[in-house]
């Protein structure tokens, strides 16, 4: 294993170099379309006109068939036919044609009438009485009428209604306009004229009017009919425009079937899959590029998001080898699936562990990008699984891993133990149950009872295997990248460590003050944004070293004299020191996680032990301050800065009998100086600003702990003890 992390670690520094970081991506990306390039390769089928399927044969994609689309159109418009429009207006305008002329013999009769009269009037004694002739009662008619109606109506039909009694000339009237109007509300096209004339005709010929008035009336009835139906070319054009538009596009779509097994191939089978590429299929490189451009899609998301990531550059280079690894073998694993549905497993998908590169990523690395490589999975899997049928989109597949994935991540947003893994997997196989069962009725299909059990169990295996196999690889990428995750800052937490027992046991003040510093580092570092469970655990184990000679310091002096009166303050000052190095000798032989040996060894950074300086100048030797310092190295990372800080204003407070609020507030203030002053936060990239956090949340930390007390009167005390 150590020599497989001295691999990754040379590896993790090529890609400080541009050349070798463009070569990881283009590494993921040769993966990826290899895995798929099978998937989306158009299937050539050695087919002949008239030959037989020799399997199922099934179309890769939807296309519309344009020529089947084209006759459905072309019948559809043989369906239509012409639009014609009935002019109602055409009625009233025959209806009153006839009341004029009608009216304009009556009006002549009368006009004729009142001439006789006034000659009568007039005349002299015993000549004859004058009248006004037939003729000239015809040409007074005619001067009232239009020129159609003269020139059609002959004049000794006009002249058998200027004949007529006023009361025949009444009834001849509203016998025609009754006949004309029901024939005219009928429609009557170019062709059907004639036939409504002799309608006319026969229902005028029945009545009582006289022979020469009943064919004056038939005349002007036959005259009167006309044509009330036209052809309308707008109307015509709208329906065959609608017509069209009604006609649904003829496509062949994507999975359906286009040949059965052993059916002979016809013409419209073979145009079919002409028209799908079946046939000419080594001409098509468009699956090539869309997948090709797919994948770049992929990579510059990969590539955007760990350039705009926050992670120091050394991390974000062993993230981008971790995140690269899990989707190399996520899509492998994939792939080898994928392989049992040339077997007839079909719905092998359902069992793939979806939550696994989730589960991995959220604990090694965080949430972001464990839902990237969901969304990642989720659409190579749309390929991948695709049913054997090439270029085509197994969508149901797709949402079953994201959602899958997505259910582990959220799982585990708020859990951060190592046990929680197979819980979550348990979790997981519960959402895969509820979306096999969504998906399998979205599509309405029958299925059988096997059918049925066959899904709810690859619903469990894929998320129970999925756990199984996290907790298998979450050592190999721990131990392999040298990743400190949250679990496994957990499981170091636990009192039951035998490192954390033994300074329980050997030296239980140093197990306290430990315990105190974390109380104060964590709340510290959560506050400037550092990593407060690190924090608490380095301090857990920070001063391990000091169970080598636990009576030499002070806080495991429990009614036993200082043994550092007796020594050389020199020697004194070796034992001192001593702790942190042997500390971290102690926490790498027990192969303990690196932040955590930085942290033992870097908390009191270069320091000077003020104390035995002093001694040692009370007692004339010829020393050096450089002698009586920590040999280091400074404070590197956030974490191991804010130990330092609260690991000396815990001794320090603690050292006061009954600190106040003020001198708590100068303690941690002065501390935080001296070690600004010494340089010893040089090396470390926390803030001025951030230190004045540190120092705000320090003192409210420790107001908690160090809190006034009531103090009873000494007579109530002293009852109290009596009585207990």
């Amino acid at each position: 294993m150590e020599k497989l992390q001295q691999q990754l670690i040379k590896i993790r520094n090529l890609l400080n170099n541009t050349f070798f970081k463009i070569l990881l991506f283009l590494i993921v990306g040769v993966c990826l379309y290899g895995a798929m390039y099978t998937n989306v390769k158009p299937e050539k089928l050695n087919l002949s006109l008239f030959s037989v399927a020799e399997k199922t044969i099934r179309s890769p994609i939807t296309v519309e068939d344009r020529e089947s689309t084209e006759k459905k159109r072309r019948e559809a418009l043989d369906s239509v036919k012409d639009v014609y429009i009935l002019k109602k207006e055409y009625t009233q305008n025959q209806v009153d044609l006839m009341t004029s002329i009608f009216d304009s013999v009556s009006e002549v009769n009368e006009e004729a009438a009142q001439q006789t009269n006034e000659q009568a009037e007039t005349g002299a004694a015993g000549q004859n009485e004058d009248t006004v002739s037939k003729d000239e009662k015809l040409s007074m008619l005619k001067t009232r009428l239009t020129e159609k109606v003269t020139k059609d109506i002959s004049d000794q039909n006009l002249l058998v209604l200027i004949e007529a009694q006023p009361s025949e000339l009444a009834i001849a009237k509203d016998l025609t306009v009754t006949a004309i109007n029901n024939v005219m509300n009928q429609r009557i096209s170019a062709d059907d004229v004639e036939n409504a004339k002799k309608r006319v005709e026969e229902e005028l010929r029945f009545t009582s009017l006289g022979t020469a008035l009943k064919n004056a009336v038939i005349s002007l009835g036959r005259f009167a009919v006309i044509q009330n139906e036209f052809y309308d070319p707008a109307g015509t054009e709208e329906v065959r425009q609608q017509a069209i538009d009604d006609v649904e596009p003829v496509r062949i779509l994507e999975g359906q079937i286009l040949a059965e097994e052993g059916q002979l191939i016809n013409r419209d089978i073979y145009k079919q899959l002409e028209l799908v590429g079946l046939l000419d299929s080594d001409k098509s490189i468009q699956p090539f590029i869309g997948l090709a451009l797919l994948i770049l899609i992929i990579l510059s998301g990969m590539y955007f998001i760990f350039h705009e990531s926050e992670f120091q550059n050394e991390t974000k280079q062993n993230y981008l080898l971790i995140f690269s690894s899990i989707i190399i073998l996520s899509i492998a694993l994939m792939k080898i699936l994928s392989f049992f549905q040339e077997l007839e497993y079909s719905e092998i998908g359902y069992i793939f562990p979806a939550a696994l590169g989730a589960m991995l990523i959220k604990i090694l690395i965080g949430e972001r990008l464990a839902i990237f490589q969901i969304i990642i999975l989720a659409i190579c899997g749309t390929i991948i699984f695709n049913e054997g049928v090439t270029g085509t989109l197994n969508m149901t597949v797709g949402i079953y891993m994201l959602i899958s994935g997505i259910a582990a991540v959220l799982f585990l947003s708020k859990q951060s133990q190592r046990t929680k893994i197979l819980q979550a997997g348990l979790f997981v196989s519960g959402v895969n149950l509820l979306v096999i069962t969504a998906l399998l009725f979205l599509r309405n299909g029958h299925y059988s009872g096997l059918e049925y059990g066959f899904h709810l169990v690859a619903a469990l295996v894929s998320g129970i295997s999925a756990a199984v196999l996290a907790i298998g690889l979450l050592p190999f990428f721990e131990a392999g990248f040298g990743i400190l995750s949250t679990m496994k800052l957990i499981e170091l937490s636990n009192p039951n460590h035998p490192l954390l027992r033994k300074i329980l046991t050997e030296a239980p003040g140093t197990y306290h003050h430990s315990v105190m510093v974390a109380n104060l580092a964590e709340s510290a570092c959560e506050a400037i944004g550092a990593n407060g469970l690190l924090a608490r655990v380095g301090c857990y184990y920070h001063d391990i070293g000091k169970t080598k000679r636990p009576q030499f310091f002070i806080e495991n002096q429990m009614n036993i004299e200082n043994p550092h009166d007796r020594l050389p303050p020199q020697t004194s000052k070796n034992i001192i020191i001593a702790h942190a190095t042997d500390g971290a000798e102690m926490l790498r032989k027990h192969r303990m996680p690196r932040e955590i040996i930085d942290i033992a060894e870097q908390h009191h950074g270069t320091t000077l032990l003020k104390f035995f300086l002093h001694k040692a100048k009370q007692s004339g030797l010829e020393i050096t301050e450089k002698d009586f310092r920590y040999p280091g190295p400074k404070a590197k990372t956030k974490e191991s800065a804010v130990i330092g800080i609260a690991d000396s204003v815990e001794a320090a407070v603690r050292s006061m009998a009954r600190p106040t609020t003020e001198q708590i507030e100068s303690l941690v203030r002065n501390i935080i100086a001296d070690r600004l002053q010494d340089g010893q936060l040089s090396d470390c990239d926390i803030t001025l600003r951030e230190l004045e956090t540190v120092a705000f949340t320090l003192c409210e930390t420790l107001k908690g702990i160090f809190h006034s007390r009531i103090e009873y009167p000494e007579s109530t005390t002293k009852q109290k003890v009596k009585q207990a």
